[in-house]
């Protein structure tokens, strides 16, 4: 009997990724970047203990590589175990069989990249002669993923995503430097996102009034505030400061909501889901079909009208928990071992229009931007906001120097009392939990009560 065949529970995955990155500074082409990385890894479940493995493909007798690494990772297993005695869980069965490929345009060219770069540079030189810089970067990256396991799964899982982003840069009043940045996303390639001259030119128009509002902004008053939460703001939000405290592994280890299930963490106007491939009969940015477990994807409806009602599973914590696994436990890098990660989350849309939520508010900021954010296992949460103007008596008014919100994710949706029927969503970021992860995230607009930072 060789090692192998100890493992009670055994999966081999095959994993190519393909990202290009390019950047564009004042006209000069300063990054180009075409990368390709292809590994096997396996990862075995013994005595109760995991064990993985992984290795590089790079040409070779590929069966024996599979079996060096899967008896490796069987091998990892059985030296965990040396951490004492641990009682196996019946982990639920994994057998999905599917093939889930995006089929999209033919790649661009580098070259066919570096002058669409150029021509954006040449017209925004043009349009906005008084920029004092701008930035442009493009970036695809394809995942594909051939998972087998011991129990019958036998999947090929595609995931594709592009992003363009400028960051249009001038000088306030007082010459100091401002900045205001701009994305889209879709999935695919390069070749699949419209970043043309004609389509970017309005997302451009708005960022550059936006950069002369800037120019004269103040500073916001610190303390508790009514604020409108565009929705990337709404959609950062969720994911950050209510998703993570929603993936399984997190309430394991004492998340706040591990003792929450069932009560009200949000107003009635909140229901929030991590969706695993199609909604609104479209399918996501990220679709997930099948995790990097075998486990089918499978929509998980976080919170309900404000209450709490279910978590992100792997198979692990769905038997620890004795619930069902999700379909969310994923690994970035061909290296990286799964784990429990979010896909298209978002809170639902409402009934409520923004333009009247903004004129409901009498004295408060509508926050647009956020340029990073953190939130730990309590939902408290701090994020920069990066573009905010004033609302007095239901009419925008002075932008806002860049700011901060922060609070408690759980306090801040107990009190929205307005959420907008609209949708937005982008896959242009990453999730950090360890390694990163290529996500979505979006949602509606909030109105609620939240801290920002003074002068």
């Amino acid at each position: 009997m060789t090692p192998t065949h100890a493992a009670r529970e055994l999966e081999t995955r095959h994993h190519e990724l393909r990202k290009t990155r390019m950047l564009m500074v004042d006209g000069n082409l300063t990054a180009n970047l075409r990368t390709v990385q292809r590994g096997l890894s396996a990862r075995a479940y013994v005595d109760g203990y995991w064990g993985f493995a992984s290795a590089p493909l790079a040409g070779g007798d590929a069966a024996a590589e599979r079996d060096r690494v899967q008896q490796q990772a069987v091998h990892n297993a059985h030296a965990m175990a040396g951490f004492g005695p641990r009682t196996p869980l019946q982990l639920p069965p994994a057998t999905h069989h599917g093939r889930h490929a995006f089929a999209g345009r033919a790649p661009l060219t580098a070259a066919e990249c570096n002058e669409r770069l150029a021509e954006l540079h040449a017209f925004l030189k043009k349009q906005y002669p008084g920029l004092r810089s701008a930035r442009f970067g493009i970036q695809d990256e394809h995942h594909i993923k051939q998972l087998q396991t011991a129990g019958g799964a036998d999947a090929l899982a595609s995931i594709q995503r592009a992003l363009f982003a400028a960051v249009l840069v001038g000088e306030d009043a007082d010459g100091a430097p401002i900045e205001v940045d701009e994305q889209v996303s879709c999935k695919g390639s390069l070749a699949d996102l419209d970043w043309s001259i004609e389509t970017l030119a309005p997302m451009l128009d708005r960022a550059h009034e936006h950069l002369q509002a800037k120019r004269h902004a103040v500073a916001a008053r610190g303390g508790l505030q009514t604020v409108v939460l565009a929705p990337q703001l709404a959609g950062m939000l969720a994911h950050e400061a209510m998703g993570h405290p929603c993936e399984a592994d997190a309430v394991i280890g004492g998340a706040v909501t591990s003792t929450l299930v069932g009560q009200a963490v949000a107003s009635e106007l909140v229901s929030m889901v991590d969706i695993a491939h199609t909604w609104d009969g479209q399918e996501m940015m990220i679709p997930v079909y099948v995790d990097d477990e075998g486990t089918p994807g499978r929509d998980v409806v976080m919170i309900d009208r404000g209450r709490l009602t279910a978590f992100m599973h792997s198979r692990e914590t769905a038997a620890r928990l004795g619930q069902e696994p999700t379909g969310n436990a994923r690994a970035y890098n061909p290296d990286d071992e799964p784990l429990i990660r979010m896909r298209n989350t978002a809170i639902l849309p409402g009934s409520s229009k923004l333009a009247q939520m903004i004129e409901g508010v009498d004295d408060g900021y509508l926050l647009m931007k956020t340029g990073n954010g953190q939130a730990d296992s309590t939902t408290e949460f701090m994020f920069g906001v990066t573009l905010a103007y004033e609302i007095r008596g239901g009419q925008l008014g002075r932008a806002v120097r860049n700011t901060t919100l922060s609070g408690s994710a759980i306090k801040v949706l107990q009190a929205v009392d307005a959420v907008s029927d609209d949708m937005y969503w982008t896959c242009a970021g990453y999730c950090g939990k360890k390694q990163p992860m290529v996500v979505s995230m979006g949602g509606p607009a909030l109105r609620t009560r939240a801290h920002l930072g003074g002068q």
